[in-house]
């Protein structure tokens, strides 16, 4: 991404440039290279599976990171503890599970004091540059 003529290069342009690995043409879209994988158990059951039917590892797994946050409840039981009681929820929560022990990625369980909104866990563990 190169900055116009008598532009200055900002943070974003900077940022964009030490990760792209292959830049925008007519055809497809820029690639960049990600540092950081933040996951959670609503959308990566088919990236996994994907991976499984490919033959295919995580490229990096100490690069990913995993938290249950979409599909659990707010309230825990008066026990303290968080039970999923919606079954789809329940087996995604497990899938994420599985996934993250075949592939050695970090896992911030339910119960977890790691555990949190995939969004705002990068940041609040230091993860996010």
């Amino acid at each position: 991404m190169n900055p116009q003529p008598g532009r200055s290069r900002t943070m974003f342009d900077k940022v964009w440039d030490a990760h792209q690995v292959a830049p925008e043409t007519a055809d497809t879209p820029a690639v960049l290279y990600a540092d950081l994988h933040l996951v959670h158990e609503v959308t990566s059951p088919q990236a996994f599976d994907q991976l499984r039917q490919r033959g295919l590892d995580v490229r990096r797994p100490e690069c990913t990171v995993a938290t249950m946050d979409h599909s659990i409840p707010t309230k825990p039981e008066p026990s303290g503890r968080l039970v999923v009681r919606d079954r789809a929820a329940a087996e995604q929560v497990e899938a994420l599970r599985r996934n993250c022990h075949d592939f050695g990625i970090r896992l911030f369980e339910l119960g977890s004091p790691g555990r949190g909104i995939v969004h705002v866990i990068g940041p609040e563990r230091g993860l996010t540059q």
